[in-house]
């Protein structure tokens, strides 16, 4: 029996993990070619997940030169995040305004810091479960069109997200801050959420602003098991 080739969502899907994993490198190059071989399928399947991926700003395709890793620019970072504070803060008026006590004491329970319910030390599912609780909030917001320009912003800033469940405190903090801010929304203080929602995006940025080739090389180095 056959086993199916990849498609270009498995491609995507692949390449994605890649580049948010530094596997590939910021700043590295890569063709079409190379990545077909790699997967062992078509170029086109890669053609297409390349597109997606650049649409999302993880890479820069260059006519007949390849295919580049894109770069961690602090500068572009700081605006993303700029970006999500806006968003975010307005998302946070529409949760108090439509989100039930129900759903509100349920989020609040999902990080509470004295059981840490889905606390993992992997720092990629770490990520992952802090983007679901943004995502959250702006669903419980009821606002779709807010909920997919943060999902836009979350591209940009994913890669630096996951490091900053590197640093030794970030997880216990996230539980604390998710929690408080939760806890708010359930009184209904939407000041007092917004504070909090604030301070913690900030906490956030400023590891993303402090980021550097040479720690993310060591994470790459850990990530696969080659010496520091």
């Amino acid at each position: 029996m056959n086993t199916p080739r990849p498609s270009a969502q498995d491609v995507y899907d692949r390449l994605r993990e890649l580049i948010l994993s530094f596997e590939l490198y910021p700043g590295s190059r890569v063709t079409e070619s190379a990545l077909a071989e790699r997967f062992g399928v078509s170029r086109t399947p890669v053609r297409e997940a390349l597109q997606r991926l650049a649409s999302e700003g993880h890479v820069t395709v260059l006519p007949k030169q390849g295919v580049l890793i894109r770069q961690l620019d602090a500068a572009e970072l700081a605006q993303h995040y700029r970006v999500r504070v806006v968003l975010e803060l307005a998302v946070l008026a529409d949760v108090c305004a439509n989100a039930s006590d129900a759903d509100l004491r349920a989020l609040a329970a999902d990080w509470d810091p004295q059981t840490q319910p889905g606390r993992s030390d992997d720092f990629a599912v770490m990520a992952a479960r802090d983007e679901t609780f943004h995502r959250r909030l702006a669903e419980l917001g009821g606002n779709r069109v807010m909920a997919q320009l943060l999902e836009q912003v979350g591209h940009h800033i994913r890669a630096v997200r996951r490091l900053d469940f590197t640093l030794n405190d970030r997880v216990e903090r996230t539980y604390e801050e998710h929690h408080a801010i939760a806890q708010c929304l359930l009184a209904r203080d939407l000041r007092g959420a917004r504070r909090l929602l604030r301070r913690h995006i900030e906490n956030s940025r400023r590891v993303a602003s402090a980021v550097s080739l040479e720690q993310l090389r060591r994470v790459r180095a850990a990530a696969l098991g080659e010496p520091g």
